[in-house]
């Protein structure tokens, strides 16, 4: 198991990564609320991780704070929650807020992200309410001491040059990576579309927009 990465942020394509890692580079999907706590291109940075192993593939997700790894693991043992569409829901909601939503059994906020219906979200709550009551999420937006990003310059010339798109097109390839529908991410970002600002800006918008 791979439970930790500490190396040079390479590429940032929402919602994943290319990092570092001593010559090794390791691609990464985050959930767009560590997404945007990552510092910038070509500076250090340490993810919590969790490794998984399936017939057609290997993935590797990472998180800010171990308390959103610890809420990842959770969600993917409940039925009917498999990595993806955890990742898309701590995308939607930050750890505290989907902790919430499930010790009041807020069903309104919970269908409104992707491939997460009525039922879903039902059982989400039946499952994990007496899980997640002691899950500490007061401060999961902070990493844990000595094990959050370190932000360190670089050499410059371990830039890798990634494709370039707009940041519109960034936003929108986001969106439809976590499971919206291109023509639902692509509404939601042109809803929240402005030109001064940057992709992560747009998918935090768009997915404001979308809760």
């Amino acid at each position: 198991m791979i439970g930790l990465l500490r190396g040079t942020l390479l590429e940032k394509l929402p919602p994943d990564i290319l990092l570092d890692v001593n010559g090794v580079g390791y691609e990464v999907q985050l959930p767009m609320t560590s997404f945007y706590e990552l510092p910038e291109v070509n500076q250090a940075v340490t993810l919590f991780t969790h490794f998984v192993v399936r017939e057609d593939a290997q993935l590797l997700f990472g998180f800010i704070t171990r308390q959103e790894r610890s809420l990842f693991r959770i969600l993917i043992k409940a039925n009917g929650v498999g990595p993806k569409l955890a990742c898309t829901i701590l995308s939607g909601m930050s750890a505290a807020q989907f902790v919430q939503a499930v010790m009041y059994e807020d069903i309104t906020a919970m269908v409104k992200m992707p491939g997460v219906g009525k039922k879903t979200a039902e059982r989400l709550v039946v499952e994990l309410k007496d899980k997640l009551k002691d899950l500490d999420v007061a401060h999961a937006s902070t990493p844990a001491a000595g094990q959050g990003p370190s932000i360190e310059s670089a050499p410059s010339e371990q830039t890798i040059l990634a494709p370039q798109l707009s940041s519109k097109e960034e936003a929108i390839s986001a969106l439809v990576a976590l499971g919206y529908k291109p023509a639902q991410a692509e509404k939601s970002v042109k809803g929240v579309f402005s030109e001064d600002a940057s992709s992560e800006q747009l998918i935090r918008d768009a997915l404001k927009s979308m809760v």
